[in-house]
This record gives structure tokens, sequence and C-alpha cells, in this order.
């Protein structure tokens, strides 16, 4: 199957600003690329490209006053198939997690493992069997917790507010599932990227980028999705993290303003 992604953003800014940029696909899939990235800015402004803590391709630049339009533009081959189910996959004790796993049963900037959420957790699930069954009702409890609304999205709203609120988009369902999973000693990372309506009814609202989470069970990182809730075909990965400070698409160093936004994931 092949599948074309790309975005086009507009931003307003005052003065010449420095910007950094996460708008590749993340290195993981460069194999399955067919038509290769298409990274337009205009007007042109030169790139410098880097590789972050956690593996993510960047950019940084600086734009001139004035509307800037970054656009991205791909083909990639995906093998159809819906998001693996290892049912079986142990969890691990902490003392058995790798080092480099570590930092994802951490607090970060939006899951506040070191908040009220911990008890919460374990007042919820800490019956439950371990490893995969204490994941997927982790899943299971936020997707139906949360009330998705595009129009309620909130740049700085946290898992605990999540939890309080019982609205949010696909970010804020991932940040309360990871602030859960880390709570009960299964690391948890973000992901951002494209996932298209393949093998779904369309959605109502627009297409935008997306969100998921992945955890290590089994000696190796499985993917969920508490907004969907059900195995998915077509995510095509662009960044991992933290949480979503992590992997923004822009970060801007200056005042600006969003003119417009798209975001296409079609069958090609």
């Amino acid at each position: 199957m092949l599948i074309r992604v790309g975005f086009e953003a507009a931003f307003d800014f005052t003065q010449p600003t420095p910007v950094l940029l996460m708008p590749f696909i993340h290195p993981s899939r460069a194999s399955s690329i067919r038509k290769p990235e298409r990274f337009i800015v205009k007007p042109p402004a030169g790139i410098s490209e880097y590789t972050d803590t956690y593996g993510n391709r960047c950019g940084r630049t600086i734009v001139p006053a004035g509307c800037v339009t970054f656009s991205s533009d791909a083909v990639v081959e995906d093998d159809g198939r819906p998001d693996a189910q290892v049912l079986d996959a142990h969890q691990h004790s902490v003392p058995e997690l790798p080092d480099n796993v570590l930092l994802f049963l951490l607090a970060s900037r939006y899951c506040e493992v070191d908040s009220e959420l911990r008890d919460t957790a374990w007042s919820l699930f800490g019956k439950l069997p371990a490893g995969w069954p204490l994941v997927q009702a982790v899943c299971n409890f936020v997707h139906q917790h949360i009330r998705f609304d595009y129009m309620q999205a909130r740049a700085n709203r946290t898992a605990l507010d999540v939890y309080r609120e019982r609205v949010g988009v696909c970010r804020d369902f991932m940040h309360l599932a990871i602030t859960f999973c880390r709570s009960l000693n299964v690391p948890a990372r973000y992901c951002t990227g494209y996932l298209g309506d393949i093998g779904v009814p369309p959605a109502a609202s627009p297409m935008d980028f997306s969100a998921w989470f992945e955890v290590y069970l089994g000696g190796s990182w499985h993917t969920f999705d508490a907004r969907n809730n059900t195995p998915r075909i077509g995510r095509v990965l662009m960044a991992r993290g933290r949480d979503a400070a992590d992997v923004a698409l822009t970060t801007t160093f200056g005042v600006n303003q969003l003119r417009s936004f798209r975001v296409w994931t079609d069958v090609a």
C-alpha cells in the first residue's frame, strides 16, 4: 500500500525569527519512503538539520518577517496491516529495564507522574494483570473517560487537567494514558505522525497530525492509541518523545500567528 503524506502551514512573523522544526518522517521509516520528502520553506530559508536526544530528525532556520509557509510531501509504502497485538507481552520489573528506557517512567511537561494521578492509577488498575491487559485497560478507561472535541484544544492542558476536565484532543488522550502507564511502572513514550482514515469510515473533522503512544513490554516497544482504541492501518511516524512538548512541528523564538494549516494522508 502506498500512502501520500504531507502538510502545509503558514505563519505571519513580525520580525526575523529563529525556528526549530520537526517536519520530517522519522528515520525508522526511511526505507519505506517511495517518493522522497520535499520539504519547502517559502520564501526560501536555509535549513540546518540535526538529530535530537530521542533520535528524531529535526531542522533549524531563521525566517524573515512576513508570511512564511512550511510544506512537505512524500509517498511511503505501508504493509497494510493493523497495529500488532502481542497479548502475552511481559511487563518488566523496573530493575529489568534497560537504562535508556528508564526516562519514560519519569514525570514530564504534560505527564505528571508525580501528582495525584499516581494514586489514581493504582486505585483504578492496581489489581489487574500486569503487561498487555493492564495497558489495554488503561486505554479502555481513557477512551471512555474523555470526550473528543477539537474546539476544546488547549496547548497547556496536562494529564491531570485532562482527567479532571474529561475533554480534549488526541494528544490529551495520550498524555493521560502515558501518565497512568508510567505510574504503574510501564515505560511509555509519546508519538506523533500521520494517520489517515484507512480501513475506517472517514472522520467528519479536518485531517490533522495524529498522536499515539508506545509502551515497553517484552523487550520491545508496542503501539497503543487511547483515542481510537482499536488497531489502525497506516501510521507514519514523524517523532517520539516524553510528551507533546518534545515533538512540536514548529518551535518559534519570536512573535507569530498561524495563518493556515492543512494535513493530508491518503492512499496514493
